[in-house]
C-alpha cells in the first residue's frame, strides 16, 4: 500500500470518528492510488466501514456519547428498509433522486453553518412516541437512500437528525451504529459477487482504526459550535459530490 493511499486512510478514519463523515473519500482513492476498478474500490471501502463502524460505537459507548432511545429506532428503520433501497436501485434510474438527495444534503449543511450556535430541545421532546416515529422514519429514509445510491449511512442520518434539534454529539453517536448497519448490509451483497480486495482492505482497514482513535478524541474536546460547523462544511461536501457524480 502506497504512503499516499495510507494517508488517505488515516484522514478517512480521523472523520469518520470526528463526525461521522468521510468515507466517501476513500473510494476515489482506492480506484486513483491503488487502481481498483470502481466497483472493487466501492466493495473493499465499504468492507472497512464495518469495522470503523465497531470500533466507533465501542469509543462512543465508553465516553456515554450513544444516547440508545435515539439510535435503536434510527437503526431499526435503516435495518428495516436498507434491502429496498438495493432493490429499487436496480430498478429504477437514480440520477433524479440523486440530485434530490444532494440537494438535500447541501441544504442541511448550509442550515448548521447558519445555526452552528443554535441549541435547541429536540422535536418531540415532551412526546416519547411521536419521537421513535421520527427516528423510525429517519432510520427508514437512512436505510433506503444509502441502498439507492450506495453512500454510507452516516453521510444521510447525521444531515436529516441535524435539523429536528438533537445534539451533534449524540447524532455523531447514533451515525456510528447506523454505519455498522449500512456496511453489513453491502458487504454481504458484496461477498456473493466476489468484488473485495481483502488483502488491501486489511491494511487500509488498520489506518482507518488508528485515524478512529484520533477523530474520537478530538470531537470530544470540541465544543459545540465549532463541531456543528465542521458537520455542516462536510455535508455541503459530501451534498455536492453527489451532485456531480450524478449529474456527470
Amino acid at each position: 500500500m502506497s504512503i499516499g493511499l495510507a494517508a488517505v486512510a488515516l484522514l478517512v478514519g480521523v472523520l469518520i470518528g470526528a463526525v461521522g463523515i468521510g468515507g466517501i473519500l476513500l473510494i476515489p482513492a482506492l480506484n486513483l492510488l491503488a487502481g481498483l476498478p470502481l466497483q472493487t474500490a466501492m466493495a473493499t471501502a465499504l468492507l472497512t466501514f464495518v469495522f470503523t463502524g465497531l470500533l466507533g460505537t465501542v469509543l462512543f459507548n465508553r465516553r456515554g456519547s450513544i444516547d440508545w432511545a435515539i439510535t435503536a429506532p434510527v437503526c431499526l428503520g435503516a435495518a428495516a428498509c436498507g434491502a429496498f433501497g438495493a432493490w429499487a436501485n436496480s430498478r429504477i434510474d437514480t440520477h433524479v433522486l440523486t440530485i434530490i438527495l444532494g440537494g438535500v444534503i447541501i441544504a442541511a449543511g448550509i442550515n448548521c453553518l447558519l445555526r452552528r450556535h443554535a441549541a435547541r430541545a429536540p422535536v418531540f421532546a415532551a412526546a416519547p412516541g411521536r419521537r421513535r416515529c421520527l427516528l423510525l422514519g429517519i432510520g427508514a429514509a437512512t436505510g433506503f437512500g444509502s441502498g439507492l445510491t450506495g453512500v454510507g449511512g452516516p453521510a444521510l442520518s447525521i444531515p436529516m437528525m441535524l435539523p429536528f434539534g438533537f445534539s451533534t454529539l449524540a447524532v455523531i453517536g447514533t451515525s456510528q451504529v447506523v454505519q455498522i448497519l449500512a456496511a453489513l448490509s453491502g458487504t454481504l451483497g458484496n461477498l456473493y459477487y466476489g468484488t473485495i480486495d481483502f488483502r488491501l482492505a486489511g491494511w487500509v482497514t488498520l489506518c482507518e482504526l488508528a485515524g478512529v482513535l484520533l477523530g474520537v478524541r478530538l470531537v470530544h474536546a470540541l465544543r459545540g459550535g465549532a463541531l456543528r460547523a465542521i458537520v455542516g462544511m462536510l455535508c455541503v461536501l459530501v451534498g455536492v459530490a453527489l451532485l456531480a457524480r450524478a449529474i456527470a
